[in-house]
């Protein structure tokens, strides 16, 4: 079984828990992206082909791995570090963030690996351990991997693969993924669960 802690990548109308996060996918507009269909999306792909089952995806569009989001707002309601306390009972956990972190400019903060404050958690890099270590208390013999998204600044991609190394936890570094709007098309999706098909057996 299969748990997602996502951000609008991995979103998708009705099929995230709880109903109440946000949602990109589907567009309006196919203009804006081609993914209209749930079967379209990575994880649906990844998860059929890899004979596994979906146990929650819960994925937030927009939400930041810190509790920092866009215009400097508070976003700790939403962030990976609120959100990885509801992933149910997976064998297997992905983490597919850092996006929101990168694009808003959020705080990068300093590499800490315990004893952090609500205040340390504003910040990218206290966040992002803090949610590493958290999630292996939370979830111990559970497989995970941190899925690093394409075009993101170098100090979140940088800082993404050192905590993963730290914590022992598989980074999967995407490349050539094929977007409109700054998401992933029906062919980047195809793209991102092959990707992750080669890591994940």
């Amino acid at each position: 079984s299969v748990s997602i802690l996502g951000d609008s990548y991995s979103t998708f109308r009705d099929f995230v828990v709880p109903d109440t996060n946000y949602v990109w996918y589907p567009r309006d507009s196919v203009k804006h992206n081609d993914v209209v269909d749930v079967r379209q999306t990575w994880w649906h792909q990844f998860i059929r082909k890899g004979n596994f089952r979906l146990e929650q995806n819960n994925s937030f569009s927009g939400a930041t791995i810190c509790h920092t989001g866009y215009r400097g707002e508070d976003y700790s309601d939403r962030s990976y570090v609120t959100r990885h306390h509801f992933l149910g009972s997976p064998d297997i956990i992905i983490v597919f963030g850092g996006t929101n972190d990168s694009w808003a400019k959020a705080p990068v903060g300093d590499f800490q690996y315990e004893q952090w404050t609500r205040q340390d958690l504003y910040s990218f890099r206290p966040a992002m351990a803090c949610l590493l270590s958290s999630l292996q208390d939370r979830y111990p013999g559970t497989e995970m991997y941190v899925v690093i998204n394409t075009e993101l600044s170098a100090e979140v991609t940088e800082s993404m693969k050192i905590i993963s190394d730290h914590y022992g936890v598989t980074w999967i570094q995407l490349h050539d993924i094929d977007k409109q709007w700054g998401h992933p098309s029906q062919k980047g999706m195809a793209q991102i669960a092959e990707q992750l098909a080669e890591v994940i057996k």
